[in-house]
């Protein structure tokens, strides 16, 4: 069972901390350890892992013997923008966006 996560707009660095700490993990304790991590991506990851367990419930598996199999941080691109400074130049923001991927094995 797999869920995915699209345009997530978060630096995929930022994300990747948080998904290393559940990779490998069962369900139940992967759940636990994103429900006290003080981080912004733990609340949108902990979401997309309860969505993969409701696929698989749909299919018939227990959700207690699940475990996190992988999860795959990647960029889904960037939106550019550009900031005025100083003697008329302009020098680029860019906001990095993430595309997550939480495979249940």
């Amino acid at each position: 069972m797999y869920a995915t996560l699209a345009n997530y707009n978060q630096s995929p660095r930022k994300v990747r901390l948080v998904t290393e700490l559940v990779k490998g993990k069962s369900v139940p304790a992967a759940l636990a350890t994103l429900q006290f991590l003080p981080k912004r991506a733990s609340a949108p990851i902990m979401k997309l892992i309860k969505s993969a367990v409701a696929s698989a419930k749909q299919k018939g598996a227990n959700p207690d013997e699940l475990k996190v199999k992988s999860i795959i941080v990647e960029s889904a691109g960037m939106l550019k923008r550009y900031m005025p400074r100083a003697m008329g130049r302009a020098s680029l923001i860019r906001h990095k966006k993430s595309r997550v991927k939480v495979i249940l094995g």
